[in-house]
């Protein structure tokens, strides 16, 4: 599933490695980094490093009216069974609140479904991180459980821990995603 693909108001292209920058810039807004490490600026080196290993498993977003950077869209295989795939994405504020991330979500859930033999998505976040549970719960998913970390820096919000939401392929095909904007 490495082709582009667009929906009404996104293009999704795969990640490459001159992405770089445009992802540096965007992980220096606190506001963005805030539920993944408290608000902390990514390096390039990490950035680098994240490049490298997503290819193949993330899309870099684009506003298909006027081709501005928005962000990026994930869908990875489980570690545990390979028959799941974990959905993410991390987008520019610009981007916030007006759809994009439900947008973009479902583009990449709708692929996975018909493009491969995955069971089941995925998806995690902070229990605190209200927006992003709004985005899983219109794709369709729906919360599976809350469960614990343990943090080497524990952020504001870590103690009360990070949800799991998930859809299964089975739901997804009886019509389960939400017709609802983010």
């Amino acid at each position: 599933m490495r082709e582009c693909l667009e929906t009404e108001r996104l293009l999704l292209r795969p990640i490459a490695a001159d992405d770089v920058d445009l992802l540096v810039a965007r992980d220096a807004d606190p506001a963005v980094m805030r539920f993944i490490n408290g608000g902390r600026p990514s390096s390039r080196a990490e950035v680098e490093g994240v490049v490298q290993r997503a290819i193949g498993r993330r899309w870099i977003a684009y506003d298909r009216a006027t081709d501005e950077f928005l962000g990026w869209f994930a869908m990875r295989p489980s570690i545990e069974l390979r028959a799941d795939r974990y959905l993410g994405y991390r987008l520019r504020r610009p981007a916030w609140g007006i759809g994009l991330a439900t947008e973009g979500s479902r583009a990449l859930i709708a692929a996975t479904f018909t493009r491969s033999d995955a069971a089941r998505i995925l998806a995690q976040t902070m229990t605190v991180n209200t927006a992003s549970r709004r985005v899983m719960e219109r794709c369709g998913m729906h919360y599976l459980r809350t469960f614990f970390e343990e943090w080497d820096e524990p952020i504001e919000g870590t103690e009360l821990g990070d949800v799991e939401y998930e859809l299964s392929r089975s739901d997804w095909e009886s019509g389960g995603m939400s017709d609802s904007r983010e």
